[in-house]
């Protein structure tokens, strides 16, 4: 049994299950979130990505959801627990370690998120639910058709709580709010909060305890962190060559716009490297194909929006880049939190073009460090100010085969004259 972890104050069988799991120490917002959340009392933490907060707000609600003992009753819809989340892809990843942590239990977790059956939401909700994990926009699809209440959800988690306290997720979650006790537990965890948002949590919150075990809107330290100004027409081109010639097998590659994504991926198959791209206008059984593919190997680059910012956690992926600069520089700490996670080193990569050196700033300011910048031999930024490329991803991609097709025949032509 880990000592680390009953110490805690978290029940032996709980313990012995992550035992099971190869939990062997509790990492930093382990140590000090668990014991806070064990009485009762309302948290606040930020936490670099891959430290382990998923733990750190579901243990001790495992273990005393276990300690009232579980009495369902088969008439109501109840849920005990509420945990929101802003993307399905960090809702279905949510669910899947809690329900590990819960392995040895009866208690019953539920997942509701966008893109997926409500049918087989409403047969899982039917009877109440423990732990309910779900996005804003399906939880409120469920209560107006009266598949869930929230009447008895003592605890309220609000996971990437930043981004859930947005102003995109605002409306949706003063309406869930408004249906829960103002006597709940309300836990906020996330990498990164500014102060207008820490504003907005503590009015929300009955004295919360703060927790920050590292450096506010901080990266982890293993991850290598670089910058490669380029030109925004050869970006592609700069991404097919670090891929080939450094050799990366498995890189998670951002871009801004769902068209974008799209565009760059079509762009590496025509290189040869195998790609595949999930946004938010894919179904969900597509992202989660990509996103197993992925994981499987069988897929070298995925292209993603900033909607995998958030909820992704790929063992062993050693390398992120920033096609494009985010727009919010908070979203770069949760990009590049996609690798180093858990202790292991990483590289996060980001193409500037020369219109994207104020999004650099904003960057450098949150974390309040410059970011080393390199010139790569042969794709060094031209001096004279680039024209923006306003044309449509087809057309581009079009203009790009022409060039391939132009280059394929001044190659055969030579291998003619050599002849």
């Amino acid at each position: 049994m880990s000592k680390a972890f009953a110490n805690l104050g978290l029940a032996t069988s709980l313990v012995e299950t992550l035992v099971k799991l190869g939990f062997e120490t509790p990492t930093d917002v382990q140590q000090q979130a668990i014991p806070y959340v064990l009485e009762g009392r309302d948290v606040l933490a930020g936490a670099q990505t891959g430290t382990g907060k998923t733990a750190a707000f579901g243990l001790p609600i495992i273990h005393r959801l276990l300690e009232q003992g579980i009495e369902r009753d088969s008439q109501r819809n109840d849920a005990l627990a509420l945990v929101l989340v802003p993307t399905r892809e960090l809702a279905q990843q949510v669910y899947d370690n809690l329900t590990a942590y819960a392995q040895n239990t009866e208690l019953k977790i539920v997942t509701a998120y966008g893109g997926t059956s409500m049918g087989v939401q409403v047969k899982n909700l039917q009877g109440g639910c423990d732990i309910l994990i779900a996005t804003p926009g399906r939880l409120l699809d469920h209560m107006f058709c009266k598949n869930v209440s929230l009447q008895k959800a003592h605890t309220l988690v609000l996971d990437e709580a930043d981004r859930m306290l947005d102003m995109g997720f605002w409306p949706d979650l003063k309406r869930i709010l408004a249906k829960m006790s103002s006597e709940r537990q309300t836990l906020f965890f996330s990498a990164t909060f500014d102060k207008k948002i820490k504003d907005i949590a503590y009015r929300m919150m009955n004295e919360p305890q703060e927790v920050q075990v590292a450096a506010e809107n901080s990266t982890a330290e293993t991850v290598e962190q670089m910058v490669y100004p380029v030109d925004k027409k050869r970006k592609a081109e700069l991404l097919a060559y670090l891929i080939g010639s450094r050799n990366w097998q498995q890189v998670l590659v951002f871009t801004k716009t769902k068209q974008g994504s799209d565009a760059l991926a079509a762009e590496l198959k025509l290189d040869g490297i195998k790609a595949v791209s999930i946004n938010g206008d894919k179904s969900q059984g597509a992202r989660q194909k990509a996103l197993d593919d992925f994981k499987a190997g069988k897929v070298r680059a995925l292209i993603a929006t900033d909607v995998a910012a958030r909820g992704l956690d790929i063992n062993q992926l050693e390398q992120v880049v920033n096609f494009d600069m985010p727009f919010k520089a908070e979203d770069y700490v949760h990009r590049i939190g996609r690798t180093g996670r858990a202790g292991k080193s990483g590289l996060a990569v980001s193409l500037m073009s020369r219109d994207e050196e104020y999004l650099l700033e904003a960057i450098e300011r949150l974390l309040d460090t410059r970011l080393p910048q390199q010139w790569l031999e042969g794709y060094e930024p031209s001096l004279i100010e680039e024209i923006v490329d306003d044309r449509t991803p087809a057309k581009k991609s079009r203009s790009s085969e022409k060039r391939r097709m132009k280059a394929k025949m001044k190659i055969h032509a030579s291998r003619g004259k050599r002849r």
